[in-house]
């Protein structure tokens, strides 16, 4: 069951907040939830990775590597 809070800031950190979210194409109350759950779980290695893996997720190689350019060194 979700439950609600209320949380106050700077009216101009939420309208900051607020654009990003927007140009991300999130909501402020999706990222409290992914923060909230990274900072209660934050000793878990497992939440640490997928939070890592998260924040690269807009990484994107272009296209597929062969096997001996994964390999070059």
């Amino acid at each position: 069951m979700k439950k609600n809070i209320t949380l106050s800031a700077e009216e101009e950190l939420i309208q900051k907040a607020r654009e990003r979210a927007h140009r991300e194409h999130t909501t402020l109350n999706a990222e409290f939830r992914k923060w909230l759950r990274r900072y209660a779980l934050s000793n878990s290695k497992v939440v640490d990775y997928l939070a890592l893996m998260e924040s690269l997720s807009y990484v994107k190689a272009g296209r597929k590597f062969t096997r001996d350019e994964m390999n070059e060194r």
